[in-house]
């Protein structure tokens, strides 16, 4: 029995997960980093700190779950995207913690990057890992990441992601986080601004701002602010906030597949387990959409990967 070691440490979540590669089975912990009250998000030095302390606390929950004795490889995010000079210094932390299980347990460590590992769990999440030998179409939808990719296979990286489409300003995970705490939510706010849309029942005639494949989302603060001092209900600007994001990915999926021809299309990122961002995109376009917990950071992904990599599965 193979199991594969997973870690993530973004800047929102300190994340482990375990692979069996027998049974297709996943074990994760998870832990938000703390984020003040009205706070927007972490500087990496406070990420890095946040981190450092979390991991063996992850790692001490894990090993209750699991045996990590068993484990024989190891996949790390090292970078957000795969793209040359693409660096955050949240990832250190979880670098420096799998090259020492690797060292201590003779494991072999496997690198990706964060955006591949979302791709990733959004593939095992929905029982289509075959796309990993297939081209297809993604969005990486997030606090940091508003981005059409198009994804192919890569012998060494395994998944070649190509950017070809992404928000020119405001990123959709930072709207509706300040959207949010605009609204007296905490951070992160996306669980608790899809309750509140769908408590409302109007729906917004909204024609988003595209540039070819890009797209724009600085308007949905202001006009949500707006519509906050005109004395709004806070259902109403979550509904607002959350369809405008969804007009402007419809956008971009169009255009993507006129582009690029009726290829699958997967969508991944903690945005992406909005209620009815899923429901809308998945209708229309028969669009693979993560399950929830594999939307939002993860390290399950990158276990995946580790495993292709080893020739476990695939």
């Amino acid at each position: 029995m193979a199991k594969v070691l997973g870690i993530d440490t973004s800047n929102y979540t300190t994340s482990l997960a375990v692979f069996d590669t027998d049974s297709g089975g996943m074990v994760q912990q998870k832990k938000l980093l703390p984020v003040a009250e009205g706070q927007l998000g972490l500087r990496q030095s406070d990420a890095v700190f946040h981190h450092t302390v979390q991991l063996p606390q992850l790692f001490e929950q894990l090993s209750a779950q699991t045996a990590l004795s068993d484990v024989r490889s190891v996949g790390v995010s090292v970078s957000p995207r795969t793209e040359a000079g693409s660096y955050m210094p949240c990832f250190l932390a979880g670098v420096s913690a799998a090259r020492a299980f690797c060292a201590a347990n003779g494991a072999v460590l496997h690198r990706f990057s964060h955006q591949q590992g979302h791709l990733a769990a959004a593939l095992y999440s929905v029982n289509r890992l075959d796309l990993i030998n297939e081209r297809f179409l993604g969005f990486h939808v997030s606090g940091g990441t508003t981005d059409a990719l198009l994804v192919e296979p890569d012998p060494d990286s395994l998944l070649r992601v190509t950017l070809v489409g992404t928000s020119l300003d405001l990123k959709a995970g930072q709207a509706v986080d300040r959207c949010g705490v605009m609204l007296g939510l905490d951070f992160p706010a996306g669980q608790a601004l899809d309750e509140l849309a769908s408590r409302c029942e109007d729906n917004f005639k909204i024609r988003p701002v595209l540039k070819g494949m890009n797209c724009s989302l600085s308007g949905i603060e202001n006009k949500c602010r707006a519509m906050l001092a005109a004395g709004e209900s806070a259902e109403r600007i979550a509904k607002f906030c959350v369809q405008s994001i969804c007009a402007a990915l419809d956008g971009m999926a169009g255009k993507l597949l006129e582009e690029y021809g009726a290829l699958p299309l997967v969508f991944s990122g903690g945005v992406m387990s909005n209620s009815l961002i899923s429901r809308v995109l998945g209708q229309k376009y028969g669009a693979f959409f993560a399950q929830p917990i594999y939307s939002c950071d993860n390290a399950a992904g990158v276990a995946v990967l580790a495993a292709v990599k080893e020739g476990w599965i695939l």
